[in-house]
Parts: C-alpha cells; sequence; structure tokens
C-alpha cells in the first residue's frame, strides 16, 4: 500500500460500484471541471477581424445606398438578375445597390460579399449594413440590406419580389448569421 493513499471503499447508490477516496476525488473535480468547458454564450470571444479585402466606404454613403435600394422594391426575383429591368436574386440586388455609389469592382455572390466587409456587433448594426442568413445550410447562403427600425430589404426567391422584412420575422430570426458592413 502506497503512503498517504486511501483504500477505503465507499459502494455507489445508484450502480453499486465501489470507488476509493481518491476515485470519489477525481470524479468530484471532473464534474467541476466539465462546468468550466460549457460553450460559450453568444458575443463571446474574441472582437471580429475586420477584412483585409472590405471596400471601407465613405460612411456618408450609406442613405445614398438605402435610397437607392428602396427605388426597387417590388421588383420581381429573377434567379442570377442584377437590374431593375431584368429582375434581382439577392446578391444581385445588393451589387446594383452598391453599384450605384462606388467605381470599385464589386463581388457578386454571397460569399464573396462576406469577404468584402467588415463583421459587425448585432448591437452596432447601422442603416446600409448586411445581413446574412444560412438558408441553405450555408452561413453566406442569403442576404439583404439593414434599413433600420428592425427591418431589412432581399430579394427573396423564385416567384417573389424585392421586399422590406422584419429581422425577428420567424423564418429569418432562426437563420440569421451575422451582419457585415462595407463602411469605414
Amino acid at each position: 500500500m502506497k503512503a498517504g493513499v486511501s483504500t477505503s471503499l465507499a459502494v455507489s447508490p445508484v450502480t453499486g460500484a465501489r470507488f476509493s477516496r481518491r476515485d470519489w476525488g477525481l470524479l468530484a473535480a471532473a464534474v467541476l471541471l466539465a462546468g468550466c468547458s460549457s460553450a460559450p454564450r453568444k458575443g463571446a470571444g474574441p472582437a471580429p477581424v475586420p477584412s483585409p479585402q472590405a471596400l471601407n466606404l465613405d460612411g456618408e454613403l450609406r442613405e445614398a445606398l438605402l435610397a437607392r435600394t428602396m427605388l426597387v422594391v417590388n421588383t420581381p426575383y429573377t434567379y442570377g438578375g442584377n437590374s431593375p429591368e431584368g429582375g434581382f436574386d439577392c446578391s444581385g440586388l445588393i451589387q446594383w445597390a452598391v453599384g450605384g455609389i462606388t467605381e470599385n469592382r464589386l463581388p457578386r455572390t454571397t460569399a464573396q460579399w462576406a469577404q468584402f466587409s467588415n463583421p459587425v456587433g448585432s448591437r452596432s448594426l447601422q442603416r446600409g449594413d448586411f445581413v446574412f442568413f444560412n438558408t441553405l445550410g450555408a452561413r453566406y447562403s442569403h442576404m439583404g440590406i439593414f434599413v433600420g427600425n428592425g427591418q431589412f430589404v432581399h430579394a427573396p426567391s423564385s416567384g417573389g419580389t424585392v421586399q422590406r422584412v422584419r429581422m425577428d420575422n420567424t423564418y429569418f430570426a432562426k437563420r440569421f448569421t451575422e451582419a457585415r458592413s462595407i463602411f469605414a
């Protein structure tokens, strides 16, 4: 028998297994440590890292972006569309709206828009920021432009039209992944 180690045994009231005091101590430590390994709270963790490819446009262009976006509300959805005449899909709407306020070369897909924008905390969301949703199993499968008052504008899907929708809409609230901005 090793010095300093108890060999007295206790019986588990649940399983009937025999445990030494040392075993009970290890079990108690494991339970305490497991409590420390729970998933982090939403919003915890390191600050978002800015994208090196972000457009970083002047913030004074936000209202011009919104005005341009609101001009095409009720335009039909068209897969691959990127004009008022031909209709819009979600990223085509963004490309057309942003194209009216900058001469920069612009991305086309939702994933590319995420690369060309910076993360925004949900509490820092401003008019003109982008909102992204996981609607097809990918983090950036749908997007829209936040217009304030808890609403965003997007081109929804086949048979729909460009529309303003609430962020707390049951469908979109469950699928919201993050907000990002093209403004400095």
